[in-house]
């Protein structure tokens, strides 16, 4: 049998702590490392709807992206959804990992699978950490170049769907090749040297005036397009490639990444 332990060992060898922001708090949530883990289910999030389905298949790990308990959280009470939450799986024998900017810097992580499913070549981060080849986001070529157009279409097909789509800012007919990208949050990056020195930067989340000031101060100095991604779409690619990490290492615990879209907004009425 494996223990949680050693998953949570080979876990933090895949996505070192080490590599974690600041702010962030990756790690084990729930669970004892002494017990047996045979079941692994995968989200982007830790949610009613994936903790229910974690439940429910007798999965002994929820894998998530995103960490549950952050951010000046001084309760856990059942009434409140965290504690609600936590309640059920402590309940249910369900241990909770995250794997948060840990696993967004490194080979293989969250920008670098998105970048790989686009089509990119010759990546690199737009911004280095201490060990090589890794860092946030990353910059890189496509295969050939592609209209602005063309490659928010390539997105939207590679993309699992969401109510809000795909969103440009920029000529649909524009020439692109180089393409910057953050998969999350990535509007601390708009000043980046490398995603202005790109045709086109691609993240989620961007706010109304960062975006807006961003493309006016950009069309004075030719500056990259914006393409806002979602967020939960963009970190769900990653799920399949730690789930074939996570087999290669246990091939005797059943692995599997769930497919309850935990984006938040459930329809879009266009205008």
């Amino acid at each position: 049998m494996t223990t949680l332990r050693e998953v949570v060992d080979y876990a933090h060898a895949l996505w070192p702590l080490s590599g974690a922001e600041e702010w962030d708090a990756p790690g084990l949530v729930v669970g004892s490392l002494d017990h047996d883990v045979t079941r692994i289910l995968l989200a982007v999030d830790a949610v009613s709807e994936t903790v229910t389905q974690a439940c429910d298949i007798n999965a002994d790990l929820l894998l998530t992206h995103h960490p549950l308990l952050m951010r000046s959280v001084t309760s856990v009470a059942e009434d409140r959804y965290k504690g609600h939450l936590v309640s059920k799986l402590i309940r249910s024998g369900v241990a909770l990992l995250a794997a948060h900017t840990n696993a967004d810097v490194v080979t293989d992580g969250v920008s670098d699978v998105l970048a790989q499913r686009i089509g990119m070549s010759n990546l690199k981060p737009l911004v280095p950490s201490s060990v090589e080849g890794t860092g946030i986001g990353r910059i890189g070529e496509l295969s050939s170049p592609m209209t602005l157009g063309a490659l928010a279409q390539h997105l939207a097909s590679v993309l699992p769907h969401t109510a809000g789509g795909v969103k440009v800012s920029g000529d649909f007919n524009q020439e692109v090749s180089t393409v910057s990208l953050c998969g999350g949050a990535g509007d601390s990056l708009l000043s980046n040297q490398l995603v202005l020195s790109s045709d086109v930067y691609i993240t989620s989340d961007l706010r109304h005036h960062p975006a807006q000031e961003f493309r006016e101060e950009a069309l004075l100095g030719s500056g990259p397009a914006l393409i806002d991604i979602s967020h939960w779409a963009a970190e769900w690619l990653w799920l399949d490639v730690a789930a074939a990490q996570l087999k290669k290492a246990f091939p005797n615990i059943h692995i599997e990444v769930s497919d309850v879209r935990t984006d938040p907004w459930d329809f879009l009425v266009v205008q």
